[in-house]
């Protein structure tokens, strides 16, 4: 079995604005093939050589990452994104990368996409954006649909990027029940196999 610290990793940026009714995120569609085929999430990728420095903490390196990828992805600048969290893959998933979720704010530049990684993008707020999974019409992953799920409850994009700065781990456990699979972290478990998906303490 692979050492859980010794996998490739990975940056993701969370993009939030003020939006007229509250604060909104940016979301895109990937392709219906490659890394999480037709799903709704948030810009990133994995840790290239140009994000790597000698000595930094892979935090850092997967920060440049995220930076770099928003850049390639949907053509937007950002600086300084403030670290989320950090999700390990369980031992089932066939492509196990660990994933640093870091929060920014919207660089206000106009977005140009990568045609070969994003099919769409949006601002939305995050409660829609769990409305429209619930209902079928879009497709998140866990990781996404956890953080979304935080979001609702920000009232500011000020007061999002001063809660973040110290990593949230998660380290995902999968659990076959009787209803289905479901996926469980320290104190959480997400039913996955119900519409909507529910999260409950165990």
């Amino acid at each position: 079995m692979t050492d859980p610290d010794d996998l490739p990793a990975a940056g993701t940026a969370v993009l939030l604005r003020e939006g007229a009714d509250g604060v909104e995120v940016l979301l895109m569609r990937r392709p219906d093939r490659g890394s999480f085929p037709g799903a709704w999430v948030f810009p990133g990728g994995k840790l290239e050589p140009v994000d790597r420095v000698d000595g930094a903490p892979e935090q850092d390196d997967a920060r440049r990452a995220a930076i770099r990828e928003t850049l390639e992805e949907v053509g937007l600048v950002i600086t300084d994104p403030v670290v989320l969290s950090r999700w390990q893959p369980p031992v089932e998933a066939p492509v196990r990368i660990r994933t640093w979720f870091f929060l920014a704010s919207d660089p206000r530049g106009a977005m140009r996409f990568s045609t070969d990684e994003v099919v769409d993008a949006t601002w939305i707020a995050p409660s829609e954006a769990l409305q429209r999974h619930a209902t079928g019409e879009w497709a998140l992953f866990p990781p996404t649909w956890m953080t979304l799920r935080e979001l609702v409850r920000v009232e500011s994009v000020e007061s999002a990027l001063a809660s973040g700065g110290a990593a949230r781990h998660f380290s995902t456990r999968v659990v076959e029940t009787d209803q289905g699979i479901a996926y469980e972290w320290d104190g959480l478990r997400l039913e996955t196999y119900s519409r909507p998906w529910r999260l409950r303490e165990t």
